[in-house]
């Protein structure tokens, strides 16, 4: 039924278009100058489209008589008449620059700009504006490209190969189409806050993706305005008609014009400040009902721009009904000059077919905020000819024709075992490179079920500890996937070798991962499970959530002769199950056990400090004061994870969850169980939290972490089974929002029957910082926080920060001020990586590979 509709649906296009008869024409101004993404429409309905970047454009229209308007920011609107019967019209247009006349206005010395009047007008009026319509609905035609001038030699230090350009359709010294993709997407409004994207199609150039589809509105009606992802600016931007615009903008009236019996007012936005999340331009604002016309705005980098180096937005409203005015239309032009790549684009959105009273049916909005059809990608270039209102680019055409015979090329059967058995070929041996320096990487390249193997390099996961003395670290992966289902099994050998204790632990990590997705003509449902199960001997620090990098142990026992890495070892056996809902739930279950062996140090040794100095014992000193007896333990474990609100994407066949307003909660449970396999423990653990991070706009960015916990059976247990919390003694900052930056490691662990701790964090995005010369140029950004935990009036860490973030991009330096159990107080400095990119540097930090399984 489903194909059979899309035949039908697909077949009543063409011939309704058929029937059609199309205008085309070209927009320049007076000289014969191309206006690009000029607005052509048909005046009284929202039906129009765009001019492309040679100022072309066309229409497909019933036969009858129109009245076709042609705008274009900065110049005089045009009309002409359209007399359609059967042949296709040329209707060209040529646009002259607006004319604009003063007021008769009385200024007084020292009186202020008439625009400011003007803007006080339109800012009461905003409210109004801003959500008009109870519900709609749309359609967006949507064309994404980025081009780019000039590439380098290298990108991030690899090497960028004749064959990586020219797979991206660059020429020699990298100009050229990188991306182009078109999509049509229907749009769905509800009061208060209800929005529903349908994309019906997309292309992608040289791929079978599904192209850039997601129409950018960007309300000037709003407050505070938000520019795509939030990495052009957390922060947003202040509207030059926000509430508060008066406090941010200077402005400058430039005269009035006349169209369509209206007068508009042109007004110069200019910004009081620089380093202020601020637009400059021109901004058309109608007299009488204050509204705007079109705009055309300016972000830089001086004003809190992040990632491209220019972004301009140019806008035109459009009455839907007398009184209702929406985005008829809205091009985005960014540039982009980093790391050697010279880059520019364009995002053009042409909005039409609104529906003013939609009837939308019972469970229409739901989770699903994003959602594909079935055949999103599967449209025929005919369908993309007769539906695209903006003519494609020369450049962009042939974009199309190499790239997309290039994929079906590459995607002939042919073609993939012929590159197959050339990539088997060129895999070689093994090296002592690849062994010690660069790891292994082999695969079989069947396209339907691969088996890849992975094996870490050795000299990289070199570690040096007190225990073990010089650590040699193996660890190697096989990898079977099934590409048509998502699921894969891994099997994961790991060999650990102390060379001063002389002992060899081996274990190994079998995983298996399984992707459910059920779907039909009203949407569908995704799950994902993992079995994990894992066994062997292993070392494992006492903390389970390892606290202690192994790279900074090491560093600080060589060069300083501190050894805070305390570890023991292990005989163990694990078997764990998780899975995660379309609801946002996440279950996860396990069954561990341990046959727990305390280590002593073996190795004194050191590159520099005093020699005569011992190191500390191998085991928590501050909680015990010796070594713990051999003991096993048996324990279950239970995680609920849930983020109420959940948002998704709805692929053809997958899910990708967005996000929600509201907090993630967590709960956590682990029993000793008794008496089981010779377990010598017997205890009940819990703990709940909740975390989120809260976009204040302006005022920055809030995350906290809360957490309460406690244990209400202590019957039996060992020093692993205690709640720890996260300290550090190192320079290096230990994982925001999770641990406590100055707190000792074990001196506080606990089998109380409650606790409780608190993360908060302000990141203030350049408020504050930007009245400060040195470091606005420098864009970096003020931090602070606390950090807290509370078990008892005599067991108790507060600890307070302040800092700087963005450093370079990526580090961030914090001064750190703690008070321990209410009597002891400490200064520190701790480094870390945090900002625009820091983040990403950090997780991958946090995954280094060669890592044992943690304690369940």
């Amino acid at each position: 039924m489903k194909r059979f509709l899309f035949f039908f649906l697909s077949s009543f296009l063409i011939v309704h278009t058929a029937f059609a008869v199309r205008i085309t024409g070209t927009v320049t101004d007076d000289k014969g100058i191309i206006l690009p993404y000029a607005s052509v429409f048909v005046k009284g309905t929202s039906i129009g489209t765009t001019t492309n970047n040679s100022g072309r454009y066309s229409l497909n229209l019933p036969a009858g008589s129109y009245q076709i308007v042609c705008q274009y920011v900065g110049y005089g609107r045009q009309e002409k008449t359209a007399i359609l019967s059967s042949e296709a019209l040329t209707l060209n247009f040529q646009l002259l620059l607006q004319q604009t006349s003063m007021k008769e206005i009385i200024v007084k010395a020292g009186a202020e700009d008439p625009a400011y009047e003007i803007i006080r007008h339109a800012i009461k009026k905003r409210k109004s504006y801003e959500e008009p319509l109870d519900s709609f609905t749309c359609e967006a035609y949507i064309k994404a490209l980025l081009k780019t001038k000039t590439l380098p030699a290298k990108v991030l230090g690899k090497a960028f190969k004749d064959q990586d350009r020219s797979d991206l359709g660059v020429d020699s010294v990298g100009k050229g189409i990188i991306y182009l993709s078109e999509s049509l997407t229907k749009i769905s409004f509800k009061k208060p806050d209800k929005i529903k994207l349908e994309v019906i199609s997309g292309k992608e150039s040289g791929t079978n993706g599904f192209g850039f589809n997601f129409p950018t509105f960007v309300n000037f009606y709003n407050n505070n305005v938000n520019i795509f992802i939030t990495q052009l600016s957390p922060r947003g931007y202040v509207s030059p008609i926000a509430d508060g615009a008066l406090n941010y903008y200077r402005y400058k009236f430039l005269g009035s014009f006349i169209e369509d019996g209206k007068e508009i007012n042109q007004i110069r936005v200019i910004p009081k400040r620089r380093f202020e999340p601020l637009f400059s331009g021109i901004i058309n604002i109608t007299d009488g009902d204050w509204r705007i016309h079109s705009l055309d705005l300016t972000l830089t980098k001086d004003y809190q721009l992040e990632i491209v180096d220019t972004f301009n937005i140019r806008q035109i409203q459009a009455p839907i009904t007398a009184n209702i005015w929406r985005t008829q239309n809205q091009v985005v032009h960014f540039s982009f000059n980093k790391f050697g790549i010279d880059a520019a684009g364009n995002i053009l959105n042409v909005y039409s077919k609104y529906d003013l009273g939609p009837k939308f049916k019972k469970k229409y909005f739901n989770n699903v905020v994003i959602q594909y059809d079935t055949g999103v990608n599967k449209k025929t270039m005919a369908y993309w000819d007769s539906l695209r209102p903006v003519p494609l680019e020369t450049e962009e055409i042939a974009d199309y024709h190499s790239k997309d015979s290039m994929y079906k090329v590459r995607h002939s059967p042919e073609y993939i075992k012929h590159q197959n058995d050339s990539l088997r070929r060129t895999e070689g041996r093994f090296s002592a490179l690849n062994i010690f320096l660069t790891g292994v990487k082999r695969s079989d390249y069947d396209s339907a079920r691969p088996i890849s193997m992975t094996t870490q390099p050795l000299l990289p996961k070199l570690e040096y500890n007190t225990v073990e003395g010089l650590v040699l670290n193996g660890e190697f992966t096989l990898k079977k996937e099934n590409k048509s289902t998502g699921n894969n099994i891994e099997i994961i050998p790991h060999v650990r070798y102390g060379f001063s204790n002389s002992h060899l632990n081996a274990w190994g990590t079998l995983n298996i991962n399984r992707k459910q997705a059920v779907f039909d003509m009203s949407g569908g449902s995704t799950s994902r499970s993992t079995w994990s199960f894992s066994g062997g001997k292993r070392v494992s620090q006492f903390n389970q959530e390892n606290p202690i990098s192994p790279l900074i142990n090491e560093i600080y026992t060589l060069m300083l002769r501190k050894n805070y890495l305390k570890i023991y070892e292990n005989i163990f056996g694990s078997a764990e199950y998780k899975t995660r809902f379309d609801n946002g739930l996440r279950v996860a279950g396990s069954l561990l056990y341990e046959d727990r062996t305390a280590l002593n140090n073996t190795s004194n040794f050191s590159f520099f400090g005093n020699k005569d100095k011992l190191f500390t014992p191998n085991y928590p000193f501050e909680k015990i004061n010796a070594p713990f007896p051999r003991h096993q333990a048996v324990i279950a474990g239970l995680d609920l994870q849930f983020k109420p609100g959940q948002r998704y994407i709805e692929f053809p066949d997958n899910k990708l969850a967005i996000g929600s307003k509201y907090p993630t909660l967590a709960f956590s449970y682990r029993k000793g169980i008794p008496d089981i396999f010779g377990s010598d423990v017997n205890y009940d653990k819990w703990q709940f939290s909740v975390w989120d991070d809260l976009n204040l706009k302006l005022r920055g960015i809030f995350k906290y972490r809360f957490g309460i916990g406690g244990f209400f059976n202590t019957r039996q247990l060992f020093i692993q089974d205690f709640q720890h919390f996260n300290g550090n003694q190192t320079f290096y900052a230990s994982e925001y929002l999770n641990s406590f930056q100055l707190a000792p490691y074990y001196a506080n662990s606990t089998t109380a029957a409650f606790y409780a701790t608190g993360h908060i964090e302000e990141h203030f995005n350049g408020m504050l910082t930007n009245k400060i010369p040195l470091l606005r140029n420098l864009q970096w950004n003020l931090v602070a926080g606390s950090n807290a935990f509370y078990v008892t009036r005599n067991n108790n860490y507060v600890e307070i920060f302040g800092g700087l973030e963005n450093i370079l991009k990526i580090f961030r330096v914090d001064v750190v001020a703690s008070y321990l159990n209410g009597k002891t107080g400490q200064v520190g400095v701790r480094l870390g990586l945090d900002g625009l990119f820091g983040g990403f540097f950090n997780a991958a930090l946090k995954n280094p590979g060669g890592k044992p399984p943690p304690r369940q």
